[in-house]
């Protein structure tokens, strides 16, 4: 039953572009009325109409300890007593950035902003600041937020031709983002020989999780970070996804690969509107007011986020066997939907991100990714619906486990993807 969903939806689309205040959310891709969210709590979320699901979206990544954990929000209440937001200094900013300081060490010194997207932007701003270099690469289908100078793919299989991909962006403010192809080295390679000492730095989801889960093959990475020290360009890692998430010092510490920037998300915050940017201290020196490259934002290191922060990287820091446990879900999970489907799927999974695509195609790229059958995603996707599993509602997006997911919600979500698998014609 979604009747209030769909009443709410009817409303929104009179004042809300397209009924919702971010495009996912709409449920396009997968041909349903999208479920006006109410209440979560641990790893279950519950819509107007009360209906109940296990959710597997977890706030598109966050959610690591599952819904508002006793512990996170005790924090918070107590810091709503106090005041929602000063746009003045806090001690909760320096402990905050102590402690991301202490867990990802390669971000000496960092920056808090609001968002993710905001993240990247000045990231992004920083790297052209200290390397005096104006273009940067970027990956075709890993995605930085909806800044102008990354909503880019590339052209007609010309790489060095970057064409906007969203109406409203000029052509201009795209013409300095390069797009190479995910686990091409040649690509990258190529890029930085066609532009030689113009290159300020190569942007890369360490994992890709915007084009569903997509995991950098052997030696990839470590290939990113010795092209850029040899052309005097920056390597910044956008961990919005997997910060906190692969491990307690995210995919910098799971790949033993180093970045020189590095860009957070949510979870920084527990899941709060929080984001954070930081790599080495020469670096971050070029940030106002230190140095030329301007960036501010009122809601910055707002003390509510900061608690919130605060209170989920010490849980995680206390407890660092979670990522063991989250791992061994995920693997479960995987191999239950492998069992089921046999080679007519592809499942690609890492620690507690999975996705598993409609395609008999090794899941590499953003070119292997769209081979993915839509149709029989979106009725994937309606089975687990309907019966009470709530995942993302596009192919190109991730599961996320909490570990609060019980080993009883795992059976029980194992058994529906199976019997949805069952129920497909493929």
């Amino acid at each position: 039953m979604e009747t209030k969903s769909k009443e709410l939806f009817e409303r929104a689309k009179k004042h809300i572009p397209g009924g919702v205040n971010s495009p996912v959310r709409a449920f396009q891709a997968v041909g349903r009325t999208p479920r006006f969210m109410k209440a979560a709590k641990g790893s279950r979320i519950w819509d107007e109409d009360e209906n109940e699901f296990i959710d597997y979206v977890c706030s598109w990544g966050p959610g690591i300890l599952g819904h508002a954990d006793p512990r996170v929000i005790k924090k918070v209440k107590e810091a709503c007593d106090l005041g929602l937001t000063y746009g003045a200094p806090t001690q909760k900013e320096v402990e905050l950035a102590e402690l991301i300081a202490e867990l990802v060490p390669s971000m000496e010194v960092s920056r808090l902003v609001s968002s993710g997207t905001e993240a990247v932007m000045s990231a992004v701003r920083a790297a052209r600041g200290y390397t005096g270099k104006d273009k940067i690469i970027k990956f075709r289908g890993c995605y930085h937020g909806h800044s102008d100078g990354l909503l880019v793919k590339a052209g007609s299989g010309a790489l060095t031709t970057s064409v906007p991909d969203s109406a409203g962006v000029p052509a201009d403010y795209t013409k300095n983002t390069l797009v190479a192809e995910f686990n091409d080295r040649d690509s990258v390679e190529a890029l930085f020989q066609s532009n030689p000492g113009e290159i300020a730095a190569v942007i890369v989801e360490p994992v890709a999780a915007n084009m569903g889960v997509v995991l950098p093959e052997e030696g990839f990475l470590e290939f990113l970070r010795d092209i850029t020290k040899n052309n005097d360009s920056l390597l910044i890692f956008d961990e919005v996804i997997t910060g906190f998430r692969l491990a307690l010092g995210g995919a910098q510490e799971y790949f033993h690969v180093t970045p020189d920037l590095t860009t957070l998300g949510k979870i920084v915050g527990g899941g709060m509107p929080i984001g954070a940017y930081g790599g080495k201290r020469e670096i971050m020196q070029m940030i106002s007011p230190d140095g030329p490259v301007y960036q501010a934002g009122t809601l910055s290191g707002n003390p509510i986020a900061t608690t919130a922060g605060i209170e989920t990287l010490k849980i995680l820091k206390e407890d660092p066997d979670i990522y063991k446990r989250l791992e061994a879900r995920g693997e479960k999970m995987a191999q239950a939907v492998r069992d089921a489907a046999g080679e007519r799927v592809r499942v690609n999974q890492i620690g507690s991100l999975l996705s598993v695509f409609f395609t008999k195609n090794e899941v590499r790229d953003y070119e292997s990714a769209a081979s993915s059958d839509l149709e029989l995603y979106a009725e994937y996707f309606g089975y687990l619906l309907d019966h009470g599993i709530y995942t993302a509602p596009s192919q190109f997006e991730a599961m996320f486990l909490s570990d609060v997911h019980t080993e009883e919600d795992i059976e029980t979500t194992c058994q529906i993807m199976r019997d949805a698998l069952c129920s497909l014609r493929f």
